[in-house]
């Protein structure tokens, strides 16, 4: 979907309130889970415009293709596990794949993960060293439009 004028203006908005502007996204890239630590600089390369569900308006949504995967790896992503074994965690947990992916970063941040519903503008979902971090795995959406308004009211 090419908007380019709607698509810097929800992600210029949720910047600006946004509780922390580093990130870990997680994406699979042949047969492999990978995670990359990055800041707000990438995410009009990594994120796309896309229709938000439930008539909110238009979303931003990290839904990376090919090309975008290999410049999340150019960046530095490191290996997390094997596809195989996260989608059989996926299926013997109760958690979604975003929250499996979180749980896995927490955990090997030798952290405890706990789920939570701590909206983005709070904190973020993993602090290390100081620095919070909002986790992210593909096909996650950051906002839409109907949110950004209800926070900007």
């Amino acid at each position: 979907m090419k908007n380019t004028t709607l698509f810097n203006n929800l992600i210029n908005r949720y910047n600006a309130l946004a509780f922390t502007h580093n990130y870990i996204f997680g994406f699979t890239y042949k047969g492999v889970v990978y995670a990359v630590n990055t800041t707000n600089e990438v995410l009009p390369y990594v994120l796309k415009l896309d229709k938000a569900s439930r008539g909110n308006g238009y979303s931003i949504r990290f839904k990376p293709t090919t090309e975008q995967k290999l410049y999340l790896i150019a960046l530095g992503a490191e290996v997390v596990c094997s596809t195989d074994f996260f989608n059989i965690t996926v299926a013997t947990e109760k958690y979604n794949k975003g929250e499996t992916f979180e749980k896995m970063i927490t955990e090997k941040a030798g952290q405890t993960w706990t789920k939570d519903s701590t909206p983005f503008t709070i904190d973020g979902d993993l602090t290390v060293d100081g620095i919070a971090y909002q986790i992210k795995f593909e096909n996650a959406t950051f906002t839409n439009e109907k949110t950004l308004a209800r926070l900007e009211a």
